[in-house]
């Protein structure tokens, strides 16, 4: 004879206390059966299905390439501000340091686009213009 004590243990003829598997159900197991039946059955349109895999990437480039920019411009003159401070020749090595940043973002954006900066080298075999591999 099995005689129920409180949740889930149960008392066998033998007298041991044993777990039962059969817990009671919760709000929280009703509402994870939900969730998962809603997923199955294609509940609703979802973000990532909208975009596709060509403009996912198109927008990580768009970011990456106003990042690249940004940073390159701020370091440069951050740098070019640091040493203006140091040698007290204001505002000169930091205006140097807008345009030496600037080629450094310009250039960053080029590789960026242009696929390169992946492999070592800059480049991959498949990429080169004369055949050349590696």
């Amino acid at each position: 004879m099995v005689r129920p004590l409180s949740r889930g243990r149960f008392r066998t003829a033998g007298g041991r206390i044993g777990v039962s598997d059969n817990r009671p159900r919760t709000p929280l197991d009703d509402l994870d059966e939900r969730i998962k039946a809603a997923r199955e059955r294609g509940g609703g349109p979802d973000r990532r299905d909208r975009l596709g895999e060509r403009e996912r990437s198109s927008l990580g480039l768009a970011f990456r390439i106003g990042a690249e920019l940004v940073s390159a411009l701020l370091v440069g003159m951050g740098l070019g501000w640091l040493v203006d401070w140091w040698l007290g020749t204001f505002p000169w090595v930091m205006v140097f340091g807008f345009f030496l940043g600037a080629a450094a973002g310009i250039l960053n954006v080029y590789r960026a686009v242009a696929g390169l900066g992946y492999a070592v080298g800059y480049g991959t075999a498949d990429r080169r213009d004369d055949g050349r591999s590696e």
